[in-house]
């Protein structure tokens, strides 16, 4: 910036007819242009109340649909299957969980339950339905709940879209303790989907990453029946 622009600027906020010149034109443009100016303003304060409100709606929300679910969770983990989807009188169960309270936190974890019971009771595009419902940056259950979508898949036949989820769960967040299952998932899904090649990439990477995980052994297994069978093919 040059001294004479630097001057200019001083001489402006020195000069109190200069600064009642400039506080008067923008007097001026408010009268002008009140409504416009107001309005704006207004759905300002209208956005930042509109997005505290929901906040609370929905934290309030999230408390309420625990609640509710408590009981069907209880009736999931004693494989009260039936019971836990469609509740049995008191409660509603976690289908309704879902579907009544699906952007909370609650709601979705419900989801995600109600996908694995229907997986055990075999209505597997049910089940698809319910498990991608579900969102979480979770370590552990975002990956199962892939991995989960894969079994689905793969007991329809689907194995390409198998493939897909059962590498989404490889890939989200890896570690030695789930990671190596999800690994030769993929790989028996490359098998059944005649992708040899990619099946026996896929064991490699499983034995290079994971050698002392629980699948390596049947892995180097698998990996060198499919490198007979396509040696002699």
């Amino acid at each position: 910036m040059s001294k004479q622009n630097t001057g200019s600027k001083l001489e402006f906020l020195e000069d109190p007819d200069a600064l009642a010149d400039q506080l008067g034109k923008a007097e001026f443009f408010f009268e002008k242009n009140r409504n416009v100016v107001l309005g704006i303003v207004g759905a300002i304060v209208l956005a930042i109340v509109g997005y505290f409100g929901y906040r609370y709606y929905l934290s309030s929300q999230n408390e309420e649909a625990q609640a509710v679910m408590y009981p069907s969770v209880h009736e999931w983990e004693a494989d009260s299957v039936k019971k836990a989807l469609s509740g049995n009188g008191a409660n509603p169960g976690l289908l309704a969980v879902a579907d009544d309270y699906s952007a909370t936190k609650a709601g979705k974890l419900a989801s995600f339950y109600a996908g694995v019971a229907l997986l055990k009771q075999g209505k597997f595009d049910e089940a698809i339905e319910k498990l991608k419902n579900f969102s979480s940056d979770d370590l552990l259950v975002q990956a199962r709940a892939y991995s989960l979508i894969g079994d689905a898949y793969s007991e329809k036949k689907a194995y390409g879209e198998a493939i897909d989820y059962y590498k989404k769960a490889a890939d989200y967040q890896p570690n030695k303790f789930f990671t190596p299952g999800y690994l030769m998932k993929l790989a028996v899904a490359y098998e059944q989907n005649k992708q040899t090649s990619e099946a026996i990439e896929t064991y490699n990477q499983l034995l290079e990453k994971y050698p002392t995980s629980a699948e390596a052994v049947t892995a180097k297994k698998y990996k060198s029946m499919l490198e007979s069978m396509a040696g002699e093919s």
